[in-house]
Parts: structure tokens; C-alpha cells; sequence
């Protein structure tokens, strides 16, 4: 389960996850975190409230698809 607390390095490098699914959730939120280097410092909260975005729906949304 992805929480707000994980860097998202660590989100990406979950096993048995949707990788591609994740990644275009975050690109339909207007993040492109895969490629940007803060994600091995920052967590899913800081991301989101980076970009304007809700950390819990972030969080539904990564775990959502994840599971994809």
C-alpha cells in the first residue's frame, strides 16, 4: 500500500505494481515524476502539495493504479 509518508523513489520501485499505470496517473495530475530527481528526496504528501494536489487523493489514486 503507497502512503504519503514514501518517497516516491520507493513508490516506483514497489514490486508487482502497474508502473506505467502509476506514471500516467501522476501525468494526468500535471507531474512527471519518473523523470525529475527530487523523487529519491521527496515524499508523496510533499509532492502533491507541491503541485496544488490533495495528498490523499493522490494516495487513492497511485494505489488505485497500482493495481491496474
Amino acid at each position: 500500500m503507497i502512503t504519503k509518508d514514501m518517497l516516491l523513489i520507493d513508490v516506483f520501485q514497489m514490486d508487482n505494481v502497474n508502473l506505467e499505470a502509476m506514471a500516467n496517473t501522476l501525468a494526468d495530475m500535471g507531474m512527471h515524476c519518473l523523470g525529475c530527481a527530487l523523487s529519491h528526496g521527496e515524499t508523496v504528501e510533499e509532492a502533491a502539495m507541491v503541485h496544488g494536489i490533495d495528498p490523499d487523493v493522490m494516495c487513492d489514486a497511485l494505489n488505485e493504479a497500482a493495481k491496474a
